[in-house]
């Protein structure tokens, strides 16, 4: 129909929509904002439904601006495929519910992931008649022993821990996990693949919650999943079911910052290192959680899984009390008291107060996490400047 000669309520509605194709391809990913798409041929549409062909029909099963997230997150992860979902915690969701678990079945997982990731597995999960138990994966002997005696479906660990940055040694918990048939599911938040690729070390899933350093700028909310195709199908279908997807301007926005990740990420974690040797050598701080550090219990393997000289931007460090890191933090004029990390800022968080807030008192005194506690990412400013600023802080702190 030529729409020229349609009336203007109907021009306004089909006016510059579905434009001819240029003989030419744009530098940057445009944003596809369409919740649906036409074909010429019913039979074509009902081959996208099927899964016959590739192509999009509705923005829950697919968008070509998250397709192109989803493949630049595989190719750096060194993955076959990835699905990109709407938060972090909806890609390790989606991940628990593409395991198959089923009352009586069990799940082994590191007793010190992120707050969330505790109490879905402790809450929701453990409703569902699941057993899950939690270990310190830095003991490899008890882990083991859990992963035989349960012989779970699924191992779920983090790279590097939140916010006590213990290490997992990937290799090793998948073969332990795959002599029992489970599935082994790495979230890989904090080493990013840059520092570490958990599927090349045997890994079945590797989850990010691209609200950090994959986006890196703090202005996007979002998730990926990776893992072999086959995985990824069954991934989709549930997303199709859940909903959790990630729209098309979270995805561009994803996309963008993965462009500036290597450089991002080399100029924090040399940050980082500078940074805890300072904090190690200060007076007022009692201890000091890094892998850089010698003094870390797991250095040694930190050197061995991680790239070279480089062992993530996040410090976390222990004042005398609750009181004293809450003073501390109120006293920061260039670092930020943020709920969150990955950013080019500098970010503070007191992980009590916040991340593990939904954790009980018990738990996270058994974990490690105590009132003291402050959990700094290092953004990509100025050691110095960094540094001077903890200093004021910290000095401000001894009134408390």
């Amino acid at each position: 129909m030529d729409l020229k000669r349609c009336s203007i309520e109907t021009q306004a509605v089909h006016a510059g929509e579905r434009a001819g194709r240029l003989d030419c391809t744009p530098v940057s990913t445009p944003v596809q904002r369409s919740v649906g798409y036409l074909y010429e041929s019913m039979a074509d549409l009902d081959a996208v439904f099927g899964n016959v062909r590739p192509g999009y029909v509705y923005a829950r099963y697919g968008n070509p601006t998250v397709s192109a997230l989803e493949e630049a997150v595989a190719m750096l992860e060194g993955g076959e495929a990835a699905v990109a979902t709407a938060s972090g915690m909806a890609a390790v969701h989606l991940v628990l519910l593409a395991a198959g678990l089923r009352p009586g079945e069990a799940v082994v997982a590191a007793r010190d992931v992120y707050g969330a990731s505790y109490a879905l597995l402790a809450g929701p999960i453990r409703a569902q008649g699941v057993r899950v138990t939690f270990v310190d994966v830095t003991d490899l002997d008890a882990t083991r022993s859990a992963i035989e005696a349960q012989r779970p479906r699924l191992v779920f660990v983090e790279t590097l821990s939140n916010p006590l940055l213990k290490l997992a040694d990937v290799p090793s918990l998948a073969e332990a996990a795959h002599r029992v048939g489970a599935l082994l599911a790495v979230d890989s938040t904090f080493t990013t693949p840059y520092l570490l690729r958990p599927l090349a070390c045997g890994a079945d899933y590797v989850v990010h919650s691209a609200t950090k350093y994959l986006g890196g700028h703090g202005d996007v909310l979002g998730g990926v999943v990776v893992a072999p195709e086959g995985r990824i199908r069954e991934l989709r279908e549930l997303l199709k079911l859940t909903g959790a997807n990630l729209g098309p301007d979270s995805a561009w926005l994803v996309l963008r910052g993965l462009k500036t990740l290597v450089l991002r990420m080399r100029q924090q974690c040399q940050s980082a290192m500078e940074i805890a040797r300072w904090l190690a050598a200060h007076p007022d701080v009692e201890r000091v959680h890094y892998p850089g550090l010698p003094q870390h219990p797991q250095h040694k393997l930190a050197t061995r899984l991680l790239r070279s000289g480089l062992y993530g931007a996040m410090v976390s460090f222990e004042l005398a009390d609750a009181r004293r890191a809450l003073r501390f933090m109120e006293a920061l004029r260039l670092c930020l008291p943020a709920t969150t990390l990955g950013d080019v800022y500098t970010l503070v968080l007191h992980p009590v107060m916040s991340s593990h807030r939904s954790v009980p008192p018990a738990e996270r005194e058994r974990m490690g996490i105590r009132e003291g506690l402050v959990r700094l990412s290092v953004g990509i400013e100025d050691a110095a400047d960094i540094i001077a600023d903890l200093e004021q802080a910290l000095a401000a702190s001894r009134d408390a």
